[in-house]
């Protein structure tokens, strides 16, 4: 089944319409389908942006609180990270 599709017109400079154009000439597909894919990876780079921001702001809000890391967990790490290495037989 295909998904719904809706028009969208979005003036380009000459300059991106010629690279456009060009690349799709070079790929072998239409500049619509190139435009498409374009936008939707910028839209999932803005959404993981977005993502890291949040994660950052919220790690900066609980820095040096109960939340910024649990105790019993980092305690595992420590003990995991000098713990010697078995030897493989």
């Amino acid at each position: 089944m295909q998904a719904h599709r809706r028009n969208f017109h979005v003036p380009l400079d000459e300059d991106v319409y010629k690279q456009l154009k060009e690349a799709a000439e070079r790929s072998g597909k239409a500049a619509t389908e190139l435009a498409r894919e374009a936008i939707q990876a910028a839209l999932i780079e803005r959404r993981r942006a977005a993502l890291d921001e949040s994660i950052a702001h919220y790690a900066a809000n609980v820095a040096g609180t109960a939340d910024d890391l649990d105790p019993d967990l980092e305690r595992a790490a420590v003990e995991h990270l000098v713990k010697p290495a078995r030897r493989r037989r």
